[in-house]
């Protein structure tokens, strides 16, 4: 058996281009308050809807995945984001608007936890690490990549431009998916005996290596999000830079960290620790994070922390992807166990900037430094206890 590594290179598309629906938030956000005269509250529901979604039901969705079909729901996913997009263009209010973008969030998941499970299926064993760390870039590629477009069509053009766009980019992944994905064999579905939802989610629930995986990430997202979310409003207020300019360069150090994602793949391909790699990721990138928010330092360099710390951190989702088939309590529950990881993920992304926010109104830039160094450490002790279970699973 071989990798069918145009069939990977499709899968995790479908990923990248789900992500459109998370990156294209952000920088319409201006223009979609000045036109349907959205409220900040409403703003902030609007950029949290999708995140919300996933924290909630990550977990759910990949077990309705185990027994739909991962490669129905990857199609489903895809095509319910067009479909919310296109009609998410002609919303003539906010509330609607926020519908849609539940529509979306559904898509987006399930786009998420269903296309890892076929990634660990169709790979051989040797390659399954580098086509996990390759997946991980959906977020920040996808987010990134359309928020640089949102940047560059926004100044000229409605939000309403970059929902449209966005839609015709998931109606072109649909086309894709069902010529090159519809009647591949390997994407078949493997006969196997389920238990109850109920029973399956707790024994998720209850292992210790996917819930370390989950406080992981999650510690992992809370502290980008801290980051990446508030960059644009310290360049405003550091910088004095335009909206459009912040949003371009918010966007690129987001999209560096698909370089990170990359090295963890080759790091553990060429016998590099997963202990190593996450706790030597977060342990040092806590000083440069921290760096980014403290006094004392050059407002330029801060941006170029910024990209170093991006570029770096992105080394933990792609050791953590690659766990998954190491800690799941059974093999049959990869695709269960990635819900957990989504899950956790969201959750940390959704407290990371609330967070940020709250230190920084009460005390300042600088006090955001504790956020980031506390959530680190936690990503730190939860990547110990994550090779502590590894050695104990593993050894004769």
């Amino acid at each position: 058996m071989r990798t069918p590594w145009p069939l990977v290179g499709l899968l995790v598309a479908a990923g990248v281009v789900a992500a459109f629906h998370v990156g294209k938030m952000p920088p319409s956000i201006p223009s979609i308050r000045e036109e349907l005269d959205a409220s900040l509250r409403q703003a902030g529901w609007l950029l949290s809807t999708i995140n919300l979604v996933t924290a909630l039901g990550g977990m759910a969705i990949a077990l309705t995945a185990d027994r739909f079909g991962h490669r129905r729901l990857v199609l489903l996913g895809t095509g319910l984001c067009a479909l919310a997009s296109l009609f998410g263009a002609f919303a003539g209010s906010v509330d609607l608007l926020l519908v849609t973008r539940v529509v979306e969030g559904l898509g987006f998941i399930a786009v998420a936890v269903a296309a890892p499970t076929l990634l660990l299926r169709i790979c051989t064993p040797a390659s399954q690490r580098i086509a996990m760390a390759i997946w991980t870039t959906y977020m920040p590629a996808g987010a990134g990549t359309m928020m640089l477009i949102a940047a560059m069509i926004l100044p000229g053009a409605s939000w309403r431009i970059v929902w449209l766009v966005a839609s015709a980019a998931s109606v072109l992944m649909v086309v894709a998916l069902l010529i090159g994905a519809l009647r591949r064999r390997e994407l078949d579905p493997v006969p196997v005996a389920h238990r109850p939802v109920l029973g399956e989610m707790k024994e998720v629930a209850t292992s210790g290596g996917p819930l370390a995986i989950a406080l992981c990430f999650g510690a992992y997202s809370c502290c980008w999000f801290a980051v990446v979310g508030f960059l644009p409003t310290l360049q405003i207020d550091r910088l004095g830079v335009s909206t459009s300019t912040a949003a371009i360069v918010t966007a690129l150090v987001a999209m560096v960290n698909v370089t990170g994602n990359l090295s963890a793949g080759w790091l553990l391909h060429h016998g590099v620790p997963r202990v190593v790699v996450i706790v030597g990721a977060a342990v040092s990138m806590s000083f440069c994070a921290a760096g980014i928010f403290v006094d004392g330092v050059p407002d330029v360099l801060r941006l170029v922390l910024a990209g170093i710390y991006s570029a770096v951190i992105g080394v933990i989702p792609g050791s953590l992807f690659t766990a998954i088939p190491v800690h799941a309590p059974r093999p049959q529950l990869a695709g269960a166990a990635t819900g957990l990881l989504m899950q956790g993920s969201n959750i940390g992304s959704l407290m990371g900037p609330p967070i940020t926010g709250a230190l920084v109104a009460a005390a300042g830039w600088p006090s955001a430094a504790w956020l980031t160094s506390i959530a680190l450490g936690v990503a730190a002790a939860a990547g110990l206890f994550l090779h502590w279970r590894e050695k104990r699973k593993l050894s004769p």
